[in-house]
């Protein structure tokens, strides 16, 4: 932001970019598909695991695994919530979060440091969700987790303001523990419903959690030039995170064993 303030858009696009290659290098390099390719034993494993054949057919299974989960229950509660997932988190706040802040006087760069706050803390409550998924029932935290966005989203007009106060501060913190908390659990409830095909249909949530990242940015951006503000889009998202916190507890997964 301070970048395009001074020296145009280009410049930090350039440099983004530039950015980017140079990570695709560094995957390139150093990554690698398997434990074996490092000589090491897969995570938890007593003995070394060889490296697999490749398994053809990867995309046909793909296709199959959703036609498959489009038959149950689970995955449109799963692909739901994650729907609302990416609508209340990236879809809102990515790219109508300056926009919505610059409504109440505050200066670009301010605004772009609340936004980096927030992707910190989302980092580091992504990471302690996955420690509580692996001991508390996972469709219980996803009620919290929403429960929680759904009044830190109805808070926030009462919190936006022309400088950064400690209660804009506070919503930031709150709201990024939870931003990415939610995909711990959604993994988990895959696994168990779906066993060996849960990765992939957890694949297809996300892809759903996408579509409404990509509505919401447009619609919230839309509800803005309609009604003049964001707050009926805040309040609106709000109803839809209770609605998904009501989802997650009628998610029926077996326990693990």
């Amino acid at each position: 932001a301070w970048s395009v303030d001074r020296f145009d858009w280009r410049p930090p696009v350039v440099t983004l970019a530039f950015v980017a290659l140079a990570v695709a290098a560094l995957v390139l390099v150093l990554l690698r598909d398997h434990p074996a390719d490092i000589g090491a034993k897969p995570y938890g494993a007593t003995e070394f695991v060889p490296k697999p054949a490749p398994a053809p057919g990867a995309a046909r299974r793909t296709i199959a695994v959703l036609v498959s989960a489009l038959r149950t229950g689970p995955f449109w509660l799963l692909a739901g919530m994650f729907v609302i997932c990416g609508a209340s988190t990236n879809g809102i706040m990515w790219s109508n979060w300056a926009p919505a802040a610059h409504d109440h006087g505050m200066a670009v760069t301010a605004a772009a440091s609340m936004l980096s706050l927030i992707g910190i803390f989302s980092a580091l409550g992504a990471i302690f969700s996955g420690w509580l998924t692996d001991r508390f029932d996972p469709r219980r935290l996803l009620t919290v987790y929403f429960a929680i966005r759904a009044l830190t989203l109805l808070a926030l007009p009462l919190v936006f303001s022309s400088t950064v106060t400690v209660l804009m501060i506070a919503f930031v913190v709150v709201y990024g523990l939870v931003d990415v908390a939610t995909v711990p659990p959604v993994i988990e409830l895959s696994r168990r419903v779906y066993g060996e095909d849960g990765p992939i249909v957890f694949g297809w949530a996300n892809s759903a959690h996408q579509l409404g990242a990509g509505a919401a940015a447009f619609l919230g951006a839309t509800a803005r030039d309609m009604f003049g503000t964001y707050d009926v889009v805040w309040t609106a998202l709000s109803v839809a995170c209770v609605v998904a916190a009501l989802m997650a507890l009628v998610v029926r997964a077996p326990r693990p064993a």
